[in-house]
């Protein structure tokens, strides 16, 4: 089985680039090698490989600046995505995409499931809706994948932030009023390699389905109630910081250009219905990428 990965440098990506090494032969290609902002040099790259599988881990994830560049990020996340499921219905290729929980207006009062109405707050959020739609309306065979708060021992994120922060101050205030699952890439990564595989067994034996499935840890916090349990955990690791409280703050004391949902939590019931997977929590997880880092 040949894999073609995109976005290989990424959070997620750089998981990617070693969980599924067993699957099969692994073509891992950066920004560069595989340039989302040209399309018909997009186009030629995935005919030259003609993979069995493409796994896209590639966006444009600038929340804030999306709100001022909305043309560029609706071609790395619409019009690039719409490239690759049309190369992988001629290829009849498998495609699993990431999205996100930002295609949500966070306005639910219980976690999303899969189904249920998409209104995205921002920019951002309605370009990886556009890409879903354009991988839906394609007729390949695909599975996309809404993952929420992702965090990695690599990159920019909220656990490297608040590390940083909280050696640097004595006093933080961090928003309080989002809800969510804090998610780890390498999670991700692993899970994506279980899907593929069992994916591909199904397309072998003509019981395959394409659909949407929610990725993310099990469990729910705040932005607050993240940072207190990064900080609580690295001191059990014997990280040394100058802070000595974190204070909780409304969205409304800490504007941002992008609205961001009040409610990210999504349901994973329907990924443990079909692929036999019962996700960690996020604090378990927290607890091994703090061990790494450190």
């Amino acid at each position: 089985m040949k894999i073609l990965l995109t976005g290989c440098n990424g959070q997620v990506g750089w998981e990617l680039a070693r969980t599924l090494l067993p699957l099969g032969e692994v073509i891992a290609l950066n920004r560069e090698q595989a340039d989302f902002s040209n399309l018909e040099k997009l186009r030629a790259t995935v005919q030259t490989i003609q993979p069995d599988v493409i796994v896209n881990a590639a966006a444009y994830t600038a929340v804030d600046k999306a709100e001022t560049e909305r043309e560029l990020a609706f071609l790395i996340n619409t019009q690039a995505v719409e490239v690759l499921a049309q190369e992988a219905k001629k290829l009849n290729a498998l495609l699993i995409h990431y999205s996100t929980d930002y295609v949500f207006d966070g306005t639910k009062d219980a976690p999303y499931y899969e189904n249920d109405a998409t209104n995205p707050l921002n920019i951002y959020g309605e370009s990886k809706l556009a890409g879903e739609q354009a991988i839906q309306t394609s007729g390949a065979d695909y599975l996309i994948l809404r993952t929420t708060w992702v965090f990695a021992s690599r990159g920019q994120n909220f656990v490297k932030s608040i590390l940083r922060l909280a050696a640097e101050r004595e006093e933080l205030n961090i928003v309080a009023d989002q809800i969510g699952a804090p998610t780890w890439a390498r999670l991700i990564a692993e899970t994506t390699a279980h899907i593929l595989k069992h994916a591909q067994q199904e397309r072998v034996t003509k019981t395959f389905a394409s659909g949407i499935y929610n990725l993310t840890s099990s469990g729910e916090t705040s932005w607050h109630g993240f940072a207190e349990k990064i900080v609580e955990l690295a001191r059990l690791q014997n990280y040394e910081f100058k802070n000595r409280v974190i204070n909780p703050i409304p969205t409304s004391a800490y504007p941002l250009p992008a609205k961001r949902p009040a409610n990210s939590r999504l349901s994973t019931e329907r990924l443990t219905q079909r692929f036999g997977l019962i996700m960690p929590t996020w604090e378990d997880t927290l607890k091994l990428c703090l061990e790494e880092l450190k």
